[in-house]
């Protein structure tokens, strides 16, 4: 990386490239790209992929701070979608995790700790965003969201419903990684079964081979059919692909409960 900024730097200087504010009429080309940048900075605060920690409060709390500013400067309806969705993501900042740093998953979250304003903030916003009929992938993972943010309990939620927005996104954004999420989805709304057969298909054609939350999702499916060596197998897999600690631990505390030992590697 820093070797793209040196270079990039001195292409601007050998070629005289001056820095201005592009013309307004030059803004909305860009936006996709800020937005993915935005989006990746908050995804890394939100979830870490190493360390210490669940999430990095500084890069949630600097992508917000950008969202912000480009739906002040440029009120698009991704752009607004996307400050929705970091908003409710963030709601649940304080309910992720113990006061001693270990992972909470959303089921077991305490829901009296999610923050009510940021959820009515960005639940406004995704109305919003979504009237104008011109909203993309961004807003309808807010819409997920949302859904979830409405929840005052696990049971409560309406997994049909999720399952038709992942529908939509999968249209409108193909990913294995959106497969997956409505993989989980489908668990919740008819059966763990379901779900399981659904990732399985994914990883059996190659992708998210080396994505440690495909392989955690599928061993909690295994888990919860009592398919303890699969269970097992999975969470292993899982467990060897992870950098981040609170994830490292939450994911041995499993693997003892399924009995036997965890591997470690050399």
């Amino acid at each position: 990386m820093a070797q793209r900024i040196v270079r990039a730097k001195s292409k601007i200087r050998d070629a005289r490239i001056p820095y201005q504010v592009p013309p307004v009429a030059e803004l909305p080309e860009r936006l996709d790209s800020v937005l993915r940048v935005v989006y990746l900075v908050f995804n890394e605060g939100y979830y870490a992929s190493s360390g210490a920690s669940v999430t990095r409060h500084d890069l949630c709390g600097e992508a917000i701070r950008l969202g912000r500013l480009l739906t002040a400067l440029l009120p698009e309806p991704e752009a607004i979608g996307l400050l929705a969705l970091m908003l409710l993501q963030d709601s649940r900042r304080a309910a992720r995790s113990a006061p001693d740093g270990e992972l909470i998953l959303l089921e077991d979250q305490d829901r009296s700790l999610w923050n009510r304003d940021f959820i009515e903030e960005g639940s406004a916003l995704v109305e919003q965003a979504l009237t104008s009929r011109r909203f993309g992938p961004y807003t309808l993972q807010a819409a997920i969201a949302a859904v979830h943010a409405e929840a005052a309990e696990p049971g409560a939620t309406d997994w049909r419903q999720i399952v038709g927005l992942y529908d939509v996104l999968l249209r409108v954004t193909p990913s294995p990684v959106i497969e997956l999420n409505r993989a989980v989805a489908v668990a919740m709304r008819d059966a763990p079964a379901a779900g399981l057969d659904l990732i399985e298909a994914i990883l059996a054609r190659g992708d998210l081979a080396d994505y440690r939350l495909a392989y955690a999702a599928c061993a909690d499916l295994h888990r919860r059919l009592g398919q303890v060596p699969q269970a097992r197998a999975a969470y292993q897999r899982a467990l060897d692909l992870t950098r981040q600690e609170p994830e490292r631990r939450f994911l041995e505390k499993r693997l003892k409960e399924l009995g036997g030992t965890v591997a470690t590697e050399q």
